[in-house]
Formats: structure tokens, C-alpha cells, sequence
């Protein structure tokens, strides 16, 4: 047998220590150490996972699930932010998480605030043109002071949008869809009041009617009052037993605290809602079945046209609530208020003001009664 001398033992040595981790810091292959480890060190931001069928020395690195992070290398488990934290980039640490809500600053909630407000001094410029052609006979045949008290109300409709812009505080979440639901609910009324109204003194002319002593101002002013009442219950009850308030929203998007406003009930949000559309249902319906009155400047024809608009801007909204998400919803809600106003405005006053200003030679009685015999009893100013 041939005996291996000392040099050649040494230099097997050497080669197989290079081939398991190469020469030492100080040079010297003798003193280099075997490796027994077969995978890196873990970063901060993710964890230590086996790899199965390895030995214990091999594992994997694995990221950190959203919402968790490790700080340290090596680490064996990540660890949850708070809630009101999110990961950064690295998920090394947590950082405070983004605060959204439909701010005045931001583009959408300054475009929304614009309009809103601009389009609140409409209905008060065009109630400044009836108290000045008050004595005129189109503003007198169409009941003057029902058109005042709807042009009112329709600015105080452009104005409660507002409440939904802006950081969502309690006082704002209480009141503010009960403000807007009444609101609305006066300027419906008062779109009723005026097609019945309409309809009474159209049958009342009628020989022996005995509607004619209904066509007075104070059946209108107890349609108004008493829908109005109806609006106000259940809204007082809404708020007595299950009141919107203010809600911090985690769920919606990862990283993003959605500051809102919760219905508290949402049974009582769509009842109301639901009144608000039986009321333009019922208007909708009586000024179209009257139409067809006998008359040449028949108001039913344009109360026909402002609540199919505004039935219609309503349907829309439904689906587009349920399907939008955070500060969205909100800004469906308030271009839902401020179109549905303005078909109103379109609808009802915007013929009238056209004649008034552009066409004062069919502002004459004459013009105005046709065939209708009427005009005595409409004429509540």
C-alpha cells in the first residue's frame, strides 16, 4: 500500500475546503470553516418558512401578508399594524394610514361646492323676477304663492348638497340627511299642491261641481303641511332610535381610513327616499292624466316633465349607490340632489321666465285663457 505523505494530504485538504466556501478573511485555507447554512438571511419585511423535505438549515424567504411586517432579519413571524397604520413600501415598519373623505380642496368636492352654490342663486333670481311681475298674469295664473314657496324650497335644495361635502363630524352626520329629506319633501309638496290644485280648478268650472269650494289656497297649504308632517315623523323617529353617525371605514381600501357618514338605519335612509318618490309618483302620474287640459299655458304639461326628470335622476342614483365605494357614494348622493333640483327649475320655471323677459306680449290675460275659465280660482296671491 502506498503511503500518502503529509504535502499531499494537505493540499487534498486545501481543495476540498475551497470547494466548500473558498479561503478565509485572513488568507489562509486551512482556517476556512464549512458553511451550515443553505439559504441567505431573511431581510426585515418578510419571514423565515421551511422548505419541506430540507433540512432544518434550508428555508425560504417569504413577504409579509398585507397589513403585517417584520422588523428584524431572520425573523420567524410578521407581526399586524394597527389598525389605523399600514405598511410601508419595505414593511419594515408601519406608518399611519390616509384619511379620505369629500373634501372641499379636493377637485370633485370643489366642482361639486361651485355648482351647488351657484346654482342656489338661481331659484332666488327667478323668485326676485316674480315679486317684481307679480301682478303680471302669468305669474298670478299659476299660483303665485305656491311658486314662491317652491322656488324657496329648490334653493334650500341646492344648498342642503353642501352638508355631504367636507370632514363628516357627528353634528353633520345627524342632521344632514334628515335636513335633505325634508327639504325635498317640502318642494314636492308643494309640486303636488300645484297639480291638484290645477286639476280642482279645471273640474270645478264644471256645472254643478262640487269641488269649488276645495279650490282655495288653504287646501294647498294643507297638502303641504300635512306630507311635510308625514316626512318629519319619520325622520324624527330615525333619529331618535337609530341616528346616523360618524364612522371610520378600514375595509374598503388597504392603507385608507374612509371617514364617512353611517345611515344608522338603512331601512329608515330608504324609507325615506321611498316617500320622497311615492310623492313625485303620485305628482307624476295626476299631472299627466291632466295633460290634456283645455288651456294655453297648461302648467300639468311641465309638472309632467319635471318629475319624470327627477324620478329619473332618482332611479339612477339607486344603483349607482350600492355600487360605489367611499367618498364616491357621497358625490353620487349630492350630484343626485343637485340634478334632480335643477330638472325642476328647467322643468317648471324656465318657460315661464322665457315668456316674462323674451315674449312679453303672451304675458297678456287674453294669451293666457284660451278656452280656460278658470283663471279666478288659480289665482291664490
Amino acid at each position: 500500500m502506498t503511503n500518502v505523505r503529509p504535502l499531499d494530504v494537505r493540499t487534498l485538504r486545501n481543495n476540498l475546503l475551497l470547494e466548500n466556501g473558498g479561503a478565509s478573511s485572513t488568507g489562509r485555507v486551512e482556517d476556512q470553516v464549512p458553511l451550515s447554512v443553505c439559504s441567505k438571511s431573511c431581510p426585515a419585511g418578510t419571514r423565515k418558512a421551511a422548505i419541506r423535505g430540507q433540512p432544518i438549515c434550508c428555508y425560504q424567504c417569504v413577504p409579509c401578508p398585507p397589513g403585517e411586517i417584520s422588523n428584524e432579519t431572520d425573523s420567524f413571524d410578521c407581526y399586524k399594524c394597527p389598525w389605523d397604520m399600514w405598511p410601508n413600501h419595505g414593511k419594515d415598519r408601519c406608518l399611519p394610514k390616509t384619511f379620505e373623505f369629500l373634501s372641499f380642496e379636493e377637485s370633485l368636492g370643489a366642482m361639486l361646492t361651485s355648482s351647488s352654490i351657484t346654482s342656489f342663486t338661481i331659484p332666488l333670481s327667478i323668485l326676485g323676477l316674480y315679486l317684481k311681475k307679480k301682478n303680471t298674469p302669468i305669474v298670478k295664473a299659476n299660483n303665485y304663492t305656491l311658486s314662491c314657496l317652491l322656488l324657496v324650497s329648490l334653493s334650500f335644495c341646492f344648498l342642503s348638497s353642501l352638508m355631504f361635502i367636507g370632514y363628516p363630524q357627528s353634528i353633520k352626520c345627524f342632521i344632514q340627511q334628515a335636513a335633505f329629506g325634508m327639504v325635498f319633501t317640502l318642494c314636492i309638496s308643494c309640486v303636488l299642491a300645484k297639480t291638484l290644485m290645477v286639476v280642482i280648478a279645471f273640474v270645478a268650472t264644471k256645472p254643478g261641481s262640487s269641488l269649488l269650494k276645495l279650490a282655495k289656497p288653504q287646501l294647498s297649504y294643507t297638502i303641504i303641511l300635512g306630507c311635510s308632517l308625514l316626512q318629519f315623523i319619520l325622520c324624527t323617529s330615525w333619529m331618535s332610535l337609530a341616528p346616523p353617525f360618524q364612522e371610520n371605514n378600514i375595509d374598503i381600501y388597504p392603507g385608507v381610513i374612509i371617514v364617512e357618514c353611517n345611515e344608522g338605519s338603512p331601512i329608515a335612509f330608504w324609507c325615506m327616499i321611498g316617500y320622497l318618490g311615492l310623492l313625485a309618483t303620485i305628482s307624476f302620474l295626476v299631472a299627466f292624466l291632466a295633460r290634456r287640459l283645455p288651456d294655453s299655458f297648461n302648467e300639468t304639461k311641465f309638472i309632467t316633465f319635471s318629475m319624470l326628470a327627477f324620478l329619473s335622476v332618482w332611479v339612477s342614483f339607486i344603483p349607482a349607490y350600492l355600487s360605489a365605494r367611499g367618498k364616491y357614494i357621497i358625490a353620487m348622493e349630492v350630484f343626485a340632489i343637485i340634478f334632480s333640483t335643477w330638472a325642476l327649475v328647467i322643468c317648471m320655471f324656465l318657460p315661464k321666465c322665457f315668456i316674462i323677459l323674451f315674449r312679453p306680449d303672451m304675458n297678456t290675460r287674453q294669451c293666457l285663457l284660451g278656452k280656460q275659465r278658470t283663471e279666478n280660482t288659480m289665482n291664490t296671491s
